[in-house]
Formats: structure tokens, sequence, C-alpha cells
């Protein structure tokens, strides 16, 4: 295994990783209707980076599973919904949010490091499929962090002055 098969395989944890938190938070946050809607739609670029992470580590001799993790449906999405529920009635719920949106934020600037360590070796290699891969999912992934970013900047004040 080389060093482009390595980080695509790490990048590929990542983004299943990042794609499955995406989704857990916007059940759990349910009530937080941004939250909600916005977390969902990030994760379908996720999901979209790990079947075309897969694709590619292909062409490298890497089998990667296409499909990103589905654990969100069946019992535990009914469980997430019921915990959402019991969540939005407690004390608490805007430090979990906080924590859940700093968790989201640390995935994706992760991911994004590798996508970034992605695109020097596809320039060094002048490898240009896996640059084109790298600039066509790179900007989602910085766009990821911005709203998780932004979403801590503008509710920090109000829930941490209010506790």
């Amino acid at each position: 295994m080389n060093g482009i098969t390595l980080t695509l395989r790490t990048l590929h944890r990542g983004e299943r990783h990042l794609a499955h938190d995406l989704v857990t938070v916007a059940e759990r946050h349910r009530a937080e209707h941004e939250v909600h809607h916005v977390a969902t739609d990030l994760a379908l670029w996720s999901r979209e980076h790990v079947r075309r992470l897969a694709e590619t580590s292909a062409e490298y001799g890497e089998q990667l599973d296409e499909a990103p993790d589905r654990t969100s449906g069946g019992v535990f999405a009914t469980l997430r919904e019921k915990a959402s529920e019991a969540v939005a009635h407690r004390p608490e719920p805007g430090l979990l949010l906080l924590r859940d949106l700093r968790e989201l934020y640390l995935a994706a600037a992760e991911n994004s490091l590798h996508w970034e360590m992605l695109a020097q070796a596809a320039q060094a290699s002048g490898e240009s499929r896996l640059l084109a891969l790298v600039s066509s999912c790179h900007p989602q992934t910085l766009r990821q962090m911005r709203w998780t970013n932004t979403m801590v900047k503008n509710l920090s004040p109000q829930l941490l002055t209010s506790l």
C-alpha cells in the first residue's frame, strides 16, 4: 500500500464517519430546524464523497465499501428521535448542540486536511483524475466546516450566557 491508497482509505473512513455523525446530529436536534435540515443535506455530500472515494480507490487496487454507513434507519432512528424529544425538554440541549457542532467541525477539518494531502500527492504525481476528485469534493468539505463554525459563532453567545 502506498501513501495515496493509505490517504484514500483514511479519507473514506473519515467521510463515512462524518456522514453518520451529521445524520445523528440532525436527528438528535430535530427541534432545531436549521440544524436538522442543513446537517441532513451536508450528510449527502459526505455520502457522495464515500462513493467517489471507493470508485477511485478501486483504480489503485484498494477495495472500499461504496455504501455509506446506513445505521440511521430502523430501530436506531426511532431511538434517536425519542432521545431528541427528551433532550429538547432538558435545560442543557444547547450545550449538547454546541458539543455536537464542535465535533462535526473537527471531523470536517480532519477530512479537509486529508483532502489537502491528497491534492498535494496528486499534483506531485501528475494524477489528474485524483486532482479532479479533490477539486470536486474538497470545497464541499470546506463548506461543511464553515457551516458548523458559523453555527457555533451564532449560538455560543446566547447559549453560554443563559446558563
